[in-house]
């Protein structure tokens, strides 16, 4: 995904087990930007009954630290899915030969 020159966003949708039971395309946008709903999250999710979800984009710029839009939606979609019982794992923003974790940088 790093060299991607527009914004994908995908879903790891995981079942009880940890184990990856689909790989969507969530959004594909600008250069500098993607559009993202909870419901197009938590969807695919839903319809296969996962237990988790995994949440990764890249910044076509190279720079993988996150925006804080890109922090708002990641507590956004924390947040959904705690009401739909549904874990978001993690959220990890991809770009150069780097990637930045959400969770692991304490903003889930």
């Amino acid at each position: 995904m790093a060299n991607l020159t527009r914004e994908h966003f995908r879903g790891l949708y995981l079942n009880v087990k940890g184990r990856i039971v689909a790989d969507e395309v969530i959004s594909i946008g600008t250069l500098t930007s993607s559009l993202v709903h909870p419901c197009e999250v938590f969807g695919p999710a839903i319809e296969r009954h996962c237990h988790s979800v995994l949440i990764a984009h890249n910044h076509p710029s190279g720079d993988p630290n996150p925006s804080h839009e890109d922090i708002h939606l990641t507590r956004e979609l924390a947040e959904a899915g705690r009401l739909l019982n549904i874990e978001l794992l993690d959220h990890i923003v991809i770009g150069g030969d780097g990637y930045v974790s959400l969770k692991e940088q304490r903003y889930l």
